[in-house]
């Protein structure tokens, strides 16, 4: 990965955020709204919390079919997914609460996620947040060679086929920040003293880590096995919660910034980015299904990424609202503002950007 960070341009003359920031700020100063969640989130952590963790109770006290087995297992990967997207993102960006200690409480749920709190700091609000679809920068678009996201990755003859197999490969991602992500990370990061907030002592990440791992292992795999369930049942449903939650968070997560609308901009041979950073994120970032609500709810307003890339510290239960601001302030800017009517026509074009990503470069 390239380590000389890109510099944003200082060009503001478009007045966007300017403009779009006082909007906002007008809104909830005159509505007398906070901008973190309300009881609306609140009642919504309890039910991602008992769709995650009610079939776990079910499944260790009761026998059960092999077939009920695995049917729960996929619920739990779908409680999974919620709490990921609903509780844990906003804790981690200090939008759950006014409260500090709220916050790290609830971004804390993603230990039992199977994640890290540091690792996913680093990696989503200072490198994604900061370097949107910037290859080399943006860790999101990293893919080693299995997979093709961008122009300017190198092209492998198995990237013709990557439209057909790339989903099977996305249920691995939490499967993944289990066994190995979270380790790698770890040493990548505090190499390159990356933090967010407050810098620790490598020897407390370590510890933290290590300690935090063995009490998910101990939760999801060796209880289960005690209280009596045979070994194989047990891994093959924890395989199964986790190929659940994996494919639902990479497939929200690739709709809002692997599709063919997005744009994947390249510094200049000064490090300089074109645009500033505020109309980075609307050329780089889409949303989608804005009015089913539904795909709201469930993916805790990730459909609405525009909004959460320019006010990652507002919570997800406003961006319904912000969305008019910003839609607004880029129409009146002549700006771009990328977003699919249905989740089905993002998942086209997520999938036909791949296809395309996968034809060999010279006879594309």
């Amino acid at each position: 990965m390239n380590t000389q960070s890109p510099v944003f341009s200082k060009n503001d003359s478009l007045k966007f955020f300017r403009t779009l920031n006082k909007r906002v700020n007008d809104y909830f100063k005159e509505n007398n709204i906070d901008k973190t969640g309300n009881w609306k989130l609140h009642l919504k952590t309890a039910v991602m919390f008992s769709i995650f963790l009610t079939p776990y109770f079910f499944l260790v006290a009761m026998d059960m079919p092999f077939w009920t087995y695995l049917l729960l297992s996929v619920v739990i990967g779908i409680g999974m997914a919620g709490v990921g997207m609903n509780v844990m993102h906003d804790g981690n960006h200090g939008a759950y609460s006014n409260k500090s200690w709220v916050n790290k409480f609830m971004g804390g749920s993603i230990y039992i996620l199977a994640g890290n709190v540091y690792n996913w700091q680093v990696q989503h609000n200072v490198l994604h947040h900061t370097y949107t679809n910037i290859l080399g920068h943006d860790e999101d678009l990293e893919a080693g060679r299995i997979l093709r996201f961008t122009k300017e990755a190198q092209w492998y003859k198995h990237h013709k086929f990557q439209q057909y197999y790339s989903v099977f490969l996305y249920g691995l991602l939490t499967f993944n920040w289990a066994i190995t992500t979270d380790f790698l990370q770890m040493k990548r990061y505090l190499k390159r003293n990356l933090s967010y907030g407050e810098f620790k002592k490598p020897v407390v990440r370590w510890t933290t880590l290590i300690i935090t791992k063995v009490i998910y292992f101990s939760i999801w795999l060796v209880i289960p096995m005690v209280m009596g369930i045979t070994w194989w049942k047990v891994v093959l449903g924890f395989l199964v919660m986790h190929y659940t939650a994996g494919v639902i968070l990479s497939v929200v997560f690739q709709l809002a910034h692997v599709v063919n609308e997005t744009a994947n901009p390249i510094p200049d041979e000064n490090g300089e980015i074109e645009n500033t950073w505020a109309v980075h994120q609307l050329y780089t970032t889409a949303n989608f299904a804005p009015k089913n609500w539904l795909v709201n709810y469930y993916t805790g307003g990730l459909n609405h990424q525009i909004e959460h890339h320019i006010f990652p510290n507002i919570s997800h239960v406003h961006y319904n609202k912000i969305a008019e601001f910003v839609k607004e302030t880029a129409k009146e800017c002549n700006l771009p503002y990328n977003e699919f009517k249905t989740t089905r026509a993002a998942i086209y074009s997520h999938f036909t950007h791949l296809r395309d990503l996968g034809r060999q470069p010279q006879l594309s």
